[in-house]
């Protein structure tokens, strides 16, 4: 991996070394500290000549004169100051490292005309640096070249704003979300060789550092638990399957947690079912909601979040040998009710029904929230801007709503209804698990809908979102790590304290 930016916050001064990076904001321009570090009035006849209007995104940059302390000087355009909310400061810190390319001494100068920019504000931008800081390049043996990067040096970046030590402070906790953003990112990206069910339950393990207490049921264990559907996906495989149960307790003892569950398909050949040659490498990625819970896991941990948080994965290789199960195999899942497989690529379902189920048995949580890169059917519906959210409770699903507007982890409510699940009743079994050509996305959340009972539930479908989804000011990797803002968020907002 590239090396991470060292950041740091200082009080407003005017910088005498190294690159300088101003605010400069549609409509009202330059700063009176940001026009300090340009005593010539360089930057006015530059923008007229770039014709740079301060637009959201945009940047210029100018070399400095040899012989004086400065190297450069970089202009970042903030858009209008109305509005700079939450994830606009974001976004500004990732305009602003794409502008930094190989420069390793940095000072920001957080200025603008007509708005005050507080600790958080000066985190957020902090919080945006550092995520589009990631790339993933672990494999390569020659780094940096046609990416973004700081070259092999770190790059030190301080940032100068009107109160450091209340930035400081909030970014401790930006730092803590981003770095389980990161680590979700990284799960990700890793190739399917690398990442099997027993290695992800490794890397969840790694939580215990934390606080965060991990155990990890086996196969065996599984079994006795009458966790067939979850089983039955992993049959094909020499990789054994694994659940993996995290637990973090930082509210008030004896109190119901919150629970949050994911599909961790490490890879997905589809089975028997077998999906098409093209494109399946990016089945590495099936375990994104997987992925998401473990970052989530490690956000909350990081900063102490005040509330008791379960967070369950099912971890599970869906291959094809001569042990994997067939189209038309019955299993019995351990909710005790029984599904016909009619397609061994419909897996991540059959996974999941069995998480759900344990997670409400042994916890008994307040609401499930469980997150998967489930069917290509909602990126029909929705594109890759918004994941598909599915719930039985309004209550939830209003805040979950909230919380991606707030984050820009955006969700948009699908519906459910006992019409569809019609799509799914089996002449052989209890039910079936697809339903059907049309409304694929839908019959899949019904299906989940029945391992759920009357606990408060919502159904995250991140398959737009959690690979290879648009890059943004914030994010250019491949795997996104979706969810783990948008949670936090959720958490932060209702659930603490």
């Amino acid at each position: 991996m590239p090396p991470r930016p060292i950041i740091s916050f200082a009080k407003i001064a005017t910088p005498r070394k190294g690159t300088v990076v101003v605010l400069s904001a549609e409509e009202t321009g330059l700063g009176e500290a940001a026009r300090a570090c340009d005593p010539a009035r360089v930057f006015d006849k530059a923008f007229k000549v770039a014709d740079f209007t301060g637009k959201s995104g945009t940047s210029l940059e100018l070399l400095t004169p040899e012989g004086g302390g400065l190297d450069r000087l970089v202009a970042i355009g903030t858009g209008k100051e109305s509005s700079l909310d939450e994830h606009a400061w974001m976004r500004i810190g990732g305009a602003i490292f794409a502008a930094l390319r190989k420069s390793s001494d940095v000072s920001v100068v957080l200025d603008l005309p007509g708005t005050a920019i507080g600790g958080a504000e000066a985190a957020g931008v902090a919080g945006g640096l550092l995520l589009r800081s990631y790339a993933f390049d672990k494999y390569r043996t020659r780094k940096g070249e046609g990416e973004e990067r700081n070259g092999s040096k770190t790059a030190r970046i301080a940032f100068l704003c009107a109160n450091p030590s209340a930035a400081k402070k909030a970014y401790a906790e930006a730092e803590a979300v981003a770095n389980g953003v990161i680590l979700a990112r990284d799960l990700v990206n890793e190739p399917a060789n690398a990442l099997g069910p027993v290695e992800f339950a490794a890397k969840a393990k790694e939580l215990s550092s934390l606080g965060v207490d991990v155990s990890v049921l086996t196969e065996k264990e599984m079994k006795k638990l009458g966790m067939g559907a979850l089983l039955g996906v992993a049959q094909g495989s020499p990789r054994p399957p694994r659940l993996i149960v995290m637990r973090w307790n930082g509210g008030v003892a004896g109190d119901r947690p919150i629970a949050f569950v994911g599909k961790g398909v490490t890879f997905d050949t589809g089975g028997n079912s077998m999906k098409p040659a093209s494109g399946m490498e990016d089945m590495k990625g099936d375990m994104g909601g997987a992925a998401a819970v473990v970052g989530l896991m490690h956000a909350l941990a990081a900063r102490k979040a005040k509330a008791n948080v379960v967070g369950i994965i099912g971890c599970v290789e869906n291959s094809v040998d001569g042990n994997a199960q067939r189209p038309g195999d019955i299993v019995t899942s351990m909710s005790g009710q029984t599904i016909e497989v009619l397609n061994t690529d419909a897996e991540g379902r059959l996974v999941l029904c069995d998480a759900l189920w344990y997670c409400n048995e042994e916890f008994s949580p307040r609401f499930m929230i469980n997150l998967a890169t489930l069917t290509g059917a909602i990126m029909v519906a929705l594109g890759q801007h918004h994941a598909g959210l599915f719930a039985n409770d309004d209550v939830l699903a209003d805040r979950l709503f909230a919380a991606g507007q707030a984050t820009q982890e955006k969700v948009w409510r699908m519906p459910l209804g006992p019409e569809y699940d019609k799509l799914i009743d089996s002449k052989n079994a209890d039910m079936k698990n697809i339903g059907g050509r049309y409304g694929g996305a839908i019959s899949a959340a019904q299906f989940l809908k029945r391992f759920v009972k009357d606990t408060p539930w919502a159904h995250l479908d991140i398959a737009g979102t959690a690979m290879g989804s648009p890059s943004s000011e914030i994010n250019q990797s491949w795997g996104s790590g979706f969810g783990v803002r948008l949670l936090d968020r959720l958490v932060r907002d209702h659930y603490e304290g």
